[in-house]
């Protein structure tokens, strides 16, 4: 039987958080079920930009990554990290993509606007793979989320603070860093097929939690750079 300090909620109903790959979610319930003659105590979370709820065992929450939403002060830290300039990023696709993923699960606003950044930059120089366009997608609609929360700003608002802040750099740095990179070298990796993943570490149990983090499920048409 676990402890009664498995299920201490740190959330509670009605408060607004980050599920890292997931999305921004509110917490609608928190309930009680029997599994396996053992009682365990879940947030239920509603994730509006894929219209689904998870049922995240209060256990785990802190393993999957889920945290509050930061305050004004760091989400204007993480706007100003976009616009800092980025250290040229590796040519190999899969390396690339495998740490921008982990990045992803880490989860911190500085780690989600790193990846913006970093795969905005990236972009301007090659058109990114699918799926890596799709980490793109998912992160920035991640990051546009939760400093709207954070700031008190709408969407829109906060779509334009981030384009401001990326816009500069993709004339000027990006120009350097194709100086000493090749233009096919992502060639080898363009035709992997949108099925195939990188391995993911997380995938610790069968009966993990009913969402997965690596299942970054964006439309490529969503995709507005």
């Amino acid at each position: 039987m676990g402890s009664m300090s498995d299920n201490k909620t740190e959330f509670s109903v009605g408060q607004v958080v980050v599920f890292p790959s997931q999305g921004v979610g509110k917490i609608t319930a928190i309930t009680d079920e029997v599994f396996k003659g053992e009682k365990i105590r879940y947030y239920n979370i509603y994730i509006e930009v894929s219209d689904t709820e998870a049922m995240i065992p209060v256990n785990r929450a802190k393993i999957k990554g889920i945290r509050a939403i930061v305050s004004a002060e760091e989400a204007e830290a993480a706007l100003a990290l976009l616009g800092e300039p980025c250290e040229p990023v590796t040519s190999d696709w899969k390396l690339r993509y495998q740490t921008n993923l982990d990045l992803l699960k880490k989860g911190s606003v500085k780690d989600i606007a790193t990846i913006v950044r970093n795969l905005y930059n990236r972009s301007k120089i090659k058109e990114l793979p699918i799926l890596e366009r799709k980490l793109y997608d998912s992160a920035k609609k991640l990051l546009e989320d939760e400093i709207a929360f954070a700031m008190g700003k709408s969407s829109k608002e906060v779509e334009e603070l981030l384009h401001e802040k990326l816009e500069p750099l993709g004339e000027v740095e990006v120009r350097e860093q194709k100086s000493f990179e090749s233009a096919d070298d992502d060639d080898d990796f363009d035709d992997l097929e949108e099925g195939e993943r990188i391995k993911d570490d997380d995938d610790d149990s069968e009966d993990d939690d009913e969402t997965d983090d690596s299942d970054l499920d964006v439309s490529d048409d969503d995709l507005d750079d």
